[in-house]
């Protein structure tokens, strides 16, 4: 039933990430519930057990270590609700699916200190109730699912009217979009609808597991790009590439596909990609690079430290900043490619202290990380930067001589002394207030807030650093990114330096996937 559920997921995920709030294109909602199927369906796979039970803790389990961003967490807690209900069951019957999806609401609101309505969990907490309203006079498996898939079509179409930001975009909440077509899966399979949609064969999208990590094999390149064109056929791209590589994942519609292989040959994937239409954010990237890495991370020879940290980055240019500034260890991640539970676990077990402090630059990271905090017997401690500037000044702010305690004060006092300011290219058309975009022009955001709409990057720069009280600045660094120019970098910087000239502006490539310019005011 669930095999068939993240089948369907699959065919939605594009558009489920297409569902910002703002028009960025950095949406990754449906893409990491659907890892994080993925990786529920993959642990399953390997249970010896076939009771209900059995494979319900194995999908719990599975989804815990694989869950990336908030949405994946919450859906993790919402299958380890249905785990425990169905302790020691044989089977799966209506009352049982009842108690489990109560059980996971339940469990789902636990997981955020600051529960926000008009988000899956308003969703979850609905379809259940409506299912345990209906189960009181009728027990059918199948007709709980029904009313349950119901409610939650309904619940997600009132998401606007709950949370006032959706309403303003004018999107139903993504999470709760993303569990009402998880439901309607498994409901399609009650219904003997799985023509077309048969559970797949689970894939790794995610760095190789701690068990995989001793055997000797190579992994060749991670290799991800966006195809743009006409009458794509997902099926056909699917079973071509698999004949190229392994781990394949191709979500999207007939005009958009997004694509993720592992292959020995990335030329060969681009190449038919490009026999298909235009592509758009290639990337390829060396996965034997990464595994020696992760190995050599993992080495009990590596000196030991009295406090290790431990920071998600993406970006070339932005991997060696954290570098240079000393942290123990990265883990590759950022927007759209959130890290599972299982491989901020995997970086702090590796780590050589019992003392680890986890720097995440990405809101959408928090409850991952706090998973994975409740799992190791190491003292972790999170300091939930909020962008890479936040990053790099709580790193800035460590102190090797201070305790674990002082440390966590400085680098918490350091995040909020920044001010953040993120460029990129709006996706679609919108309005948020008084301020109104078309697709294509540069947007930009002041610590998370849209301040800026304008027809060029350096127009939208120059007007949000006029909105900011930079009296007390010294320093602005430009960051700029993986689609960005270093000489027009360097033009921004320059008319920054002229307009004010008591600031000193560094410019660094940070080679960032989305935002074409970061800037940092500290």
């Amino acid at each position: 039933m669930f095999g068939v559920a993240t089948a369907w997921l699959e065919r939605s995920a594009a558009e489920i990430d297409s569902l910002n709030v703002f028009p960025v294109p950095d949406g990754d909602t449906g893409t990491n519930m659907l890892l994080t199927m993925r990786s529920a369906m993959a642990e399953a796979s390997r249970s010896s057990k076939e009771s209900a039970s059995s494979v319900a803790r194995a999908m719990a389990h599975g989804a815990l270590m694989g869950a990336r961003g908030n949405s994946g967490v919450i859906l993790s807690q919402i299958l380890r609700g249905l785990a425990k209900r169905l302790n020691e069951k044989d089977s799966l019957e209506g009352s049982d699916l009842v108690a489990g999806l109560i059980e996971g609401s339940s469990l789902a609101y636990k997981a955020l200190s600051r529960p926000v309505e008009g988000t899956i969990l308003t969703v979850i907490r609905e379809a259940s109730a409506a299912a345990q309203q209906f189960s009181s006079t009728n027990k059918d498996l199948y007709a709980i699912m029904e009313v349950t898939v119901n409610a939650a079509k309904d619940s997600v179409s009132r998401t606007p009217s709950l949370l006032p930001v959706l309403r303003e975009a004018g999107v139903v909440d993504a999470g709760g979009l993303g569990l009402y077509v998880i439901l309607e899966g498994a409901l399609r399979f009650l219904r003997g609808e799985v023509e077309g949609y048969e559970a797949v064969e689970p894939i790794s999208a995610e760095l190789p597991r701690a068990r995989v990590l001793a055997a000797e094999r190579s992994y060749g390149y991670c290799t991800e790009f966006i195809i743009e064109g006409q009458g794509l056929s997902l099926d056909q791209i699917r079973e071509r590439l698999e004949a190229i590589g392994e781990s394949v994942l191709v979500v999207g519609d007939e005009n958009t596909a997004r694509v993720h292989v592992h292959t020995f040959v990335p030329g060969s994937a681009i190449s038919y990609a490009t026999s298909l239409g235009t592509l758009h954010q290639v990337k390829v990237q060396n996965m034997d690079e990464q595994h020696e890495e992760f190995i050599a991370m993992q080495k009990p020879s590596l000196p030991q430290i009295d406090i290790a940290t431990v920071a998600v980055v993406s970006g070339e240019g932005l991997t060696e900043v954290f570098r240079s500034l000393g942290v123990t260890a990265i883990v590759p991640g950022g927007q759209t490619m959130n890290p599972s539970t299982e491989e901020l676990l995997m970086a702090v077990e590796s780590a050589p202290s019992e003392k680890v402090i986890l720097l995440l630059n990405d809101p959408n990271v928090v409850l991952a990380a706090e998973q994975a905090q409740g799992l190791t017997a190491k003292k972790v401690e999170v300091v939930p930067t909020e962008s890479i500037p936040q990053g790099v000044a709580a790193l800035l702010a460590f102190n090797y001589e201070a305790d674990l305690e002082a440390n966590v004060t400085a680098m918490e006092r350091a995040r909020a002394s920044v001010k953040t300011v993120e460029v990129t290219t709006a996706v679609r058309s919108a309005k948020f207030g008084d301020l109104a975009m078309e697709e294509g022009q540069a947007i930009a955001f002041l610590d998370g807030e849209l301040m800026a709409v304008g027809n060029s990057m350096p127009q939208v720069i120059d007007e949000v650093l006029s909105k900011v009280d930079l009296e007390e600045s010294e320093i602005v660094t430009l960051y700029y990114g993986a689609d960005a120019e270093g000489a027009e970098a360097e033009e921004i910087a320059e008319a920054v330096r002229q307009r004010y000239p008591n600031l000193e502006v560094e410019v660094i490539y940070g080679g960032q996937p989305h935002y074409k310019y970061i800037l940092s005011m500290e």
